[in-house]
């Protein structure tokens, strides 16, 4: 009778999928999730519940894709209820949106439709504590920054895990070690797949000067753009290196253009750029400081503004090991950019490579399939 029952159990219980929520704001969380999903096993079906269906074209691999209803900035239905508090548990739960409960509720029917083995969920408190009464093992994905509070360890707590995708040498010292014990660090997970080349390769590809000095600037696609005016100031202070400007910026009107200050826009040859700078300056976003890593290359960090102060808290770990120079805003005279750039020249390239794992997405996506086998008694 025993035999029959683990024999049902296996059968069933190996076809349960995985589901995965992910936040739509931005494509890191897609993307991360797509380059786990291409080392899930083929038998484990996959089930993606997203705002927005069209960042996983192009998965590789079979899905379900769940669209959910899409409730940010979606207004209460009554000045009484949008002026109701928020629980000391929970972050984003307004009153009276209805894009909100069928947000959720859409969540929690698909949680109840598939029955599945496991939930990653990339990211939000509030849905890790669903999947808790949905009586779903949730894993949740760790970020950085002031996380302490009461919705987060909520959280955290009612995961039966949480991934983190950085390597564990930038894990933030005041992480509760009970926490820790629980935390999968899959190493630095980069999404990025295109092939470092050699500098002299990359420049004369992309029809660079091979001795001219090159940095590299990957402007933040968050808010309005990485501001301008610094970067004429750099520009000034380096005025025979080629400064390079990847994606948007911000100008306020005032801004001198100068000749060794040039903006190529959004890009889809990142890699390239990175391979032929002699340094970059950029913000802490979790892919890009996992690029730079993946480049080897000494690197300005500046992180951008943030919930929770995740890019300041990221930044501040990776000066602590060495890995980038760390200021607070960007400089705004000429001496503070040179104190910068040199304190980056002198950087050892090394420690912030040794963050990157070329296997990370292989490692987390084995790593939840041991996690579904465990919660299902599936040996």
């Amino acid at each position: 009778m025993q035999k029959t029952e683990n024999c049902r159990r296996e059968q069933t219980s190996d076809r349960r999928p995985i589901a995965v929520f992910a936040h739509h704001q931005g494509r890191g969380h897609a993307n991360r999730i797509m380059a786990i999903a291409q080392h899930l096993p083929a038998e484990r079906p996959l089930v993606i519940m997203t705002a927005d269906p069209s960042q996983f074209d192009g998965l590789g691999r079979g899905a379900d894709i769940v669209g959910l209803p899409n409730m940010i900035g979606a207004p209460s239905r009554s000045a009484a209820l949008h002026d109701q508090p928020t629980p000391t548990t929970m972050h984003c739960v307004p009153l009276g949106v209805e894009e909100m409960r069928a947000h959720m509720a859409r969540i929690a029917e698909t949680l109840h439709r598939y029955d599945p083995a496991l939930f990653l969920i990339d990211v939000s408190a509030e849905i890790a504590l669903l999947s808790r009464i949905m009586s779903v093992p949730a894993v949740s994905i760790r970020m950085h920054g002031d996380r302490g509070d009461a919705g987060h360890l909520a959280g955290y707590e009612a995961s039966v895990a949480m991934l983190a995708p950085f390597d564990e040498r930038l894990e933030q010292s005041d992480y509760p070690g009970t926490l820790r014990r629980r935390t999968f660090y899959t190493g630095g997970l980069c999404t990025t797949r295109d092939p470092i080349l050699m500098k002299e390769d990359a420049r004369e590809k992309l029809g660079l000067d091979p001795d001219r000095p090159v940095t590299l600037v990957i402007a933040g696609g968050g808010g309005s753009g990485t501001p301008y005016a610094p970067l004429t100031v750099a520009a000034r202070a380096e005025p025979d290196t080629l400064w390079l400007i990847a994606g948007p910026v911000h100008r306020e009107g005032h801004e001198t253009d100068f000749g060794n200050l040039v903006e190529l826009g959004w890009i889809d040859n990142l890699t390239e750029y990175l391979s032929a700078a002699d340094r970059v300056v950029a913000s802490a976003g979790d892919n890009t400081v996992h690029e730079i890593a993946r480049a080897a290359k000494p690197f300005l960090c500046v992180p951008e503004w943030r919930y929770f102060d995740e890019q300041r808290a990221k930044a501040r770990e990776l000066e602590r090991l060495g890995a980038a120079v760390f200021r607070e805003t960007w400089p705004a005279a000429i001496p503070a950019w040179t104190e910068a750039l040199a304190q980056t020249d002198a950087l050892d390239p090394t420690s912030v490579a040794a963050l990157q794992d070329e296997n990370a997405a292989r490692d987390a996506a084995f790593w939840l399939e041991e996690q579904a086998n465990r919660l299902w008694d599936i040996s």
